[in-house]
């Protein structure tokens, strides 16, 4: 697989931490939950990765493992001046977990982050990075990432890493 210029290497690349609430629009305006990390994680991403939308596998304190898509950037649509980090798991929870340590292992890179024109065109995006997530995460190299020891340690440290 190539790989652009700047894309997060080495993947996985695993990270940790709790839960926060962020602007409130994955839920409300995109109908589309995303969970938020605090700055010190974001912050500590590696310096030169790109940003745009990863997929992967999430988990929640010690829940199951599930499908995940991430945003790491800007989010050029809102204009934010902060680089973020939203993960959408693939799963309805049923109630909120802020405060809850969210676990990541980022197996992948879907696509750099670009603008929209529209909220209808962004959604329509992001159901597409969802569904290309989900196909690439039953290809086996991706599949026993979900078993990874990551997700079965003790969960409440938080970490950066690979």
């Amino acid at each position: 697989e190539t790989r652009a210029d700047g894309v997060m290497k080495p993947l996985p690349y695993f990270c940790r931490g709790e839960v926060v609430r962020g602007f409130g629009r994955g839920s409300k305006q995109l109908g589309i939950p995303t969970a938020n990390f605090p700055e010190q994680v974001v912050d500590n991403l590696p310096a030169d990765v790109s940003t745009g939308i990863y997929y992967g596998w999430a988990s929640v304190g010690s829940g199951e493992v599930h499908k995940m898509v991430v945003s790491i950037g800007w989010n050029p649509y809102y204009k934010n001046t902060k680089k973020s980090m939203e993960t959408h798991i693939m799963h309805t929870f049923k109630e909120d977990f802020y405060g809850e340590i969210l676990n990541v292992a980022i197996a992948g890179y879907l696509r750099p982050e670009k603008n929209f024109d529209s909220l209808e065109s962004l959604i329509s995006a992001i159901q597409g990075d969802i569904e290309e997530a989900k196909k690439r995460l039953d290809l086996p190299e991706h599949l026993k990432l979900k078993e990874d020891n990551f997700f079965q340690v003790s969960k409440s440290k938080i970490m950066n890493g690979h």
